[in-house]
């Protein structure tokens, strides 16, 4: 995205460039109010410009290493050319208080560099405002980007406290496995405990029962057989 954003700033710096080096030759056939606006005017598209490079360096701090030195040296080009047209401009006479009348063609091609300088105007507005429609698409991008990383982590905590749910159901439905299996094994100890105790009430049933006979039979032996 930061190389993307260097050949708008790029653009925008060739714009204005391309405005700014129209001037020091309307300097050379201006003179009074109106050499004293184009000044003004060049000062501040130098210092658009000037703000361009700076952002195209910031850009550079993204860029893969292996895109950086010629980007770097295009921004030293850049740098180097708007010097140059800053001194043109110093050295320029602009004190001069020449009234010589420009010939008529002088004045079409003053109408010609103000129309293209128009246009260029228009163009540098046009990729401004590309720019900052780009940055904002960026923006939102970011936006939507960081919503979906905190929508799939929300979404990772829930399956992993699905998943500790899940695994506190196995363990409970274990260990009913376990108490179900535990009585299962205690009814059937009940069920031994209870036989054996019929079994024993029926052996000293039949116990007692002989006894009583054998006593019986004694008792008749003794006192009634003669």
């Amino acid at each position: 995205m930061s190389s993307e954003e260097f050949e708008k700033l790029q653009e925008i710096f060739k714009s204005l460039y391309d405005e700014l080096k129209l001037m020091p030759d309307r300097l050379l056939r201006c003179q009074g109010e109106e050499k004293k606006r184009l000044v003004r005017t060049f000062d501040e598209r130098h210092g658009e410009a000037v703000e361009v490079l700076q952002g195209m360096e910031q850009e550079l701090i993204g860029v893969p290493s292996s895109y950086r030195n010629a980007m770097s040296t295009r921004l030293r080009l850049f740098r180097r050319d708007l010097g140059k047209l800053q001194r043109a401009v110093k050295s320029s006479d602009l004190s001069s208080t020449s009234s010589t009348r420009p010939a008529e063609g002088a004045y079409g091609i003053y109408s010609s560099q103000n129309e293209h300088s128009t246009q260029l105007q228009s163009q540098r507005a046009l990729l401004i405002q590309g720019h900052e429609h780009l940055n904002n698409a960026s923006q939102s991008i970011e936006r939507s980007q960081r919503i979906a990383a905190e929508t799939d982590q929300i979404g990772v905590d829930i399956i992993e406290e699905l998943g500790e749910q899940r695994e506190q159901l196995d363990r409970t439905r274990d260990r009913l496995v376990n108490t179900g299996e535990n009585l299962s094994r205690s009814r059937k100890i009940l069920r031994a405990m209870s036989r054996r105790l019929m079994t024993n009430k029926l052996l000293l049933s039949v116990i007692i029962l002989m006894e009583l006979v054998i006593l019986g039979a004694v008792v008749y032996l003794k006192f009634f057989r003669k």
